[in-house]
């Protein structure tokens, strides 16, 4: 089985998903998924409490109820209980809400666009071209952020092929490749960027994201020529990549007197990856 994840949004709130491409359909986190109908301040324990009484009165969807392991606001990686489209119907039926009808709506959509963007990957580009766009960001910085998302594919595949695995294990190389070149591990560059959930390489500038992908890049062919065995073998690997970016942006930093690592962030509006007028919420 193959996993794809994505965030999904609903008015704004971040829904976590996964693709499972034998089954043909989306799961959805059901925490995520009640978060948004209640606006509850603890969907946890909404869901724990609405659980128990669904699970009393025999509900199939308790029953049938799957877990997969997403990625929390901590970066980590835990069992979460999900639900597919079919499924989130049934709870939308168990939540007193007036987003019921509007969110029965937007997983249409869903459905529509994964089966759209499946017969034409072209269009999965630029639904997300038009999304950054509408945030504010400049088209070179969309254009490198394309790029970026390419080269951690190609870094993921190697992965993959090196028998890596899948959430946390690839976490964890990501960090390595990151303190290698900035300094920062991914949790102290978000902190150091006054990040919180946010996704840390759409707060980064055009120069972040470039060394970023040349530190992928290198990690990606050191990969390839070393043929790494063991996950301590890929740690090393990974590091070794980091490294390539790392002797460039001293390199840069010597001859410009900048730092290249910044605070700057898409909150801020004196970003060059943002357009002028434009402060990204």
């Amino acid at each position: 089985m193959t996993k794809e994840t994505a965030i999904k949004l609903f008015n704004e709130r971040r829904i976590r998903t996964q693709w499972n491409e034998d089954q043909g359909k989306w799961y959805f986190s059901i925490v995520d998924v009640v978060g948004v109908l209640t606006e509850s301040e603890n969907p946890n324990n909404y869901w724990k409490v609405l659980k128990n009484r669904l699970k009393k009165e025999g509900s199939e969807l308790v029953t049938n109820c799957n877990q997969l392991k997403m990625e929390s606001a901590d970066g980590k990686f835990y069992k979460t209980d999900v639900a597919d489209t079919e499924q989130l119907f049934r709870l939308i039926q168990s939540i007193p809400s007036p987003k019921a009808e509007p969110f029965k709506m937007w997983l249409a959509q869903v459905g529509r666009e994964r089966i759209d963007e499946i017969e034409d990957p072209e269009i999965g580009i630029d639904r997300l071209m038009e999304t950054y766009m509408r945030k504010g960001y400049t088209k070179e910085w969309i254009n490198q952020q394309l790029k970026s998302i390419e080269i951690r594919k190609e870094l993921t595949d190697e992965w993959e092929n090196r028998g890596v695995k899948k959430g946390q294990e690839y976490a964890i190389l990501t960090d390595e490749i990151t303190k290698a070149w900035s300094g920062f591990s991914t949790k102290q560059y978000k902190v150091f960027k006054e990040l919180k959930k946010e996704n840390l390489r759409d707060h980064m500038t055009n120069l972040e994201l470039v060394l970023n992908m040349l530190a992928e890049a290198s990690t990606t062919e050191i990969s390839k020529k070393k043929e790494p065995k063991t996950f301590h073998e890929n740690k090393v690997v990974a590091r070794k990549g980091g490294n390539v970016a790392k002797a460039a942006r001293l390199q840069l930093e010597k001859t410009t007197g900048k730092n290249v690592v910044t605070k700057l962030n898409a909150k801020n509006l004196d970003n060059p990856m943002l357009k002028p007028g434009n402060d990204e919420e």
